[in-house]
């Protein structure tokens, strides 16, 4: 389907003379990501600093999924405008409950979700944005399949946006708060990035795919190693991989904290754009190619204009599987029998699971089926539960097509909806119980405890789809499909060859099922209503502003140590359905925060009763008598998932501050536009200063600046006071944003 013609044609006829203003001001080589940037900065001028200076943005469209979409939705229409200012989507997949199967799944979740789907269908007309209905796909492959194109800019409320890197395309993971400023007409401001290049040389063979080019990298940099910066790719490596491989290991740089990732434009792309329906939008790429890359001497003499570089030899690089529970620990896979050993990881294999955005495109699932081809051949199956979760319905119905599921099907697969289900914890198990020990094997893009299934103790790695059907057919995580054979009931032993797979399929894709709704022309007709009684949508309240005044005797709602993701300070799952009612969903606010002073789990002293309690429990209790509280917390606070909740829950029921050793990107300018201070510690000793019962004030904050710290002030039990000093990534606009109360308090403001 083509999308916005009109408005790619302006911006592939307006590029060259866009680049050319950058170079009268950037006269040195360009990178590929400082092209981009360049060309939809609001304003040109010799001012961007990499790693500090904020710019302001102008983009070329949003894009939403169903669980963040409702908070957007609701706070845009706290905005007072009457369409969105660019083009944007809302895609149905997170609501959807992976159980038993697609049919059925898909139709409970139509039923039990229909409230939200009638609500965000019908904003949607209101504001002139484009619809996709449940089962329609997951947003990030529908996204590559529909709109994704070489050389725009895009934001969208997921933190695996980036996968359109795999067309050329700098796509950011933001919280729906910056959704909404740019919906409503505002430059989208991000601190200018690092740059880290990654050189691919030579090409892949046998086992390896492109999902271990990603693997491979979260192993070298960790899953904050890319933080404030965007992962550029380049070398005639890059050519050797296909389009939707390239999107694969976009998609995946989320897990190494990465803004974004991206890929130069070339032949692989053109490809898929064509087989997409979109030859016009190849045709107008293929006319400013040197647009579209970065130029010869960056690509030549790399350490000059990155800020890091890495180089990875993709003749050499093995297959990977990472994990459990981080997506930056690393196992090649001729190490990774050993490390099953060493570190006791269940052997046995529970479930292994295919597809998702990350790895569903229709080469992943033709190297799939490859492998389960020769099992058939041979007279074997899947020795554990094989799930496929299609990316679209467009890959569903294409695969069902050329018979890709069928085969899949015969050696044990179980086919669910075209939605998220299990990757991101929307996946109803019934074979093991709560704190089971037990392994998994999937082919998504992350894995923290909990993740898939709720259940700590699930073991989850994550590898390739071709990886995947290999170790269910041996059921064990210490089979190596590249050295070990499999044994048939007869007794015969076999050695799988490695997989293979075309691309793109020969006989063009096959769109399925249409499930794009497009928006009224009369949305100013649309009335939206919300049911007061309803337990999953709820209007908003803005948040009251600053009082002018410092924050004292702070109460410290929990010292949280160690990993601590969004999925722990607002889990996913079962609270999937209270994401358009704020009150409700705060009820799940830092329940999976591991507390540094006790061996507890979500729960803390209560100042007031001196009992241990839930956090939400006591939040309420403290914000019932008037009492403000801050939480304390450890390196790369807020990682993982872009959900804004993290951040509103804790505004909501009173949080003033998050001060903590180091954030996440996302997570901190959701904060920020939360009206919570996000502040960091300067020196992360300081940190082991803060203990139970301390009450803390924050100082300072009538001549709050840029770059000026804040202090602490630590009030211990004993009467004593210690301080700190509190650093911060505040500007100008940003602390208007906390005196206001909000980001959106100041776009309803300035609209008024």
């Amino acid at each position: 389907m083509l999308f916005d013609l009109e408005m790619m044609q302006q911006h592939y006829r307006t590029l060259p003379e866009k680049l050319k203003k950058v170079r009268s001001v950037y006269p040195q080589p360009l990178t590929l990501t400082e092209k981009i940037l360049f060309v939809h900065q609001l304003h040109i001028k010799e001012q961007a600093v990499r790693g500090k200076s904020y710019e302001d943005f102008q983009l070329d469209r949003v894009a939403m999924q169903d669980a963040t979409a409702q908070m957007a939705l609701l706070q845009f229409a706290c905005a007072g405008k009457k369409k969105t200012a660019v083009p944007s989507t809302v895609h149905c997949d997170h609501l959807i409950l992976a159980e038993t199967g697609a049919k059925e799944d898909l139709a409970h979740a139509i039923q039990d979700s229909k409230e939200i789907f009638d609500f965000l269908q019908s904003i949607s007309n209101k504001y002139g944005i484009g619809f996709w209905k449940p089962g329609a796909g997951i947003i990030h492959q529908v996204l590559l399949e529909n709109y994704a194109f070489p050389g725009g800019m895009m934001i969208g409320t997921d933190s695996h946006t980036p996968n359109a890197g795999g067309l050329g395309m700098i796509a950011i993971g933001v919280g729906g708060a910056d959704a909404v400023d740019v919906m409503a007409g505002l430059p989208w401001e991000l601190r200018f990035p690092k740059i880290i290049g990654v050189k691919l040389t030579g090409k892949m063979t046998g086992w390896t795919s492109a999902k271990d080019v990603i693997l491979k990298l979260a192993g070298i940099l960790t899953v904050k190693g890319g933080t404030g910066a965007i992962i550029e790719y380049f070398g005639e490596g890059t050519q050797s991989i296909s389009c939707t491989g390239k999107g694969t290991i976009c998609n995946m740089g989320a897990e190494i904290g990465a803004t974004t990732s991206i890929f130069p434009y070339d032949s692989r792309m053109a490809d898929y754009l064509n087989a997409t329906g979109r030859e016009i939008v190849a045709s107008l790429a293929n006319g400013v190619q040197e647009c579209l890359k970065a130029d010869e001497a960056v690509v030549q003499n790399p350490h000059d204009y990155y800020d890091q570089v890495i180089e990875i030899d993709l003749s050499t690089l093995e297959p990977h599987i990472n994990g459990p529970y981080s997506p930056d620990k690393a196992w090649s896979l001729s190490e990774f029998k050993q490390a099953v050993h060493q570190h006791g990881y269940p052997e046995i294999l529970s479930v292994a699971l295919i597809g998702s955005c990350t790895n569903s495109s229709y080469e992943d699932m033709q190297r799939a089926a490859s492998i389960a081809r020769q099992a058939l051949k041979h007279g074997l199956k899947a020795k554990c539960p094989l799930v496929i979760t299609p990316g679209s319905e467009q890959i569903r119905a294409t695969i069902e097509r050329d018979g890709l599921l069928k085969i899949l099907e015969a050696i044990g697969g179980v086919v669910l909806a075209n939605a998220c289900g299990p990757c991101i914890g929307q996946w109803k198990r019934h074979d093991v119980a709560f704190g089971e020990k037990n392994s998994i094997l999937t082919s998504y893009n992350r894995n923290f405890s909990g993740r898939n299934d709720a259940n700590p103790g699930t073991h989850s790695f994550v590898t390739s789809p071709e990886i995947v059907i290999a170790y269910a057919l041996s059921g064990k995580l210490t089979f190596n499909p590249m050295t070990d054979e499999l044994v048939n009931d007869a007794g015969e032993s076999q050695l799988l060859l490695p997989p293979t797979g075309e691309e793109l399929p020969e006989n063009g894709f096959d769109c399925g099922v249409d499930g794009y709704v497009p928006p009224s022309v009369k949305g100013e007709a649309v009335e939206i209503v919300v049911n007061p009684a309803s337990r999953r949508l709820q209007l908003l309240d803005p948040f009251l502003p600053w009082n002018g005044k410092d924050l004292v005797d702070l109460q410290i709602l929990i010292k949280v140590e160690g990993k601590c993701t969004t999925d722990h300070i607002s889990p996913a799952g079962k609270w999937l359905q209270f994401r358009g009612h704020l009150d409700n969903i705060s009820n799940n606010m830092l329940t999976g925060a591991v507390n540094a002073w006790r061996e507890e789990i979500g729960r803390g002293l209560n100042a007031l009763s001196g009992i241990i309690e839930p956090l939400p429990k006591i939040a309420r209790e403290y914000k019932k008598q008037g009492l403000d509280w801050v939480v304390i917390g450890d390196e790369n606070y807020g990682e993982g998932s872009s959900r804004e909740h993290a951040a509103m829950e804790p505004r909501y029921l009173g949080g003033r501050a998050v001060i903590v050793k180091s954030f996440a990107r996302i997570h901190e300018s959701n904060l920020k536009k939360q009206g919570v201070l996000a502040l960091t510690f300067e020196n992360p000793v300081d940190y082991e200063k803060i203990k139970e019962g301390d009450l803390v004030s924050i100082l300072g904050l009538k001549t709050f600046e840029p770059g000026q710290p804040l202090t602490l002030s630590i009030k211990h039990v004993d009467g004593t006071v210690e301080k700190a000093l509190l650093v911060h990534t505040y500007n100008e606009s940003q602390i208007k944003w906390f005196k206001a109360g909000s980001a959106l308090n100041m776009i309803a403001l300035e609209h008024n």
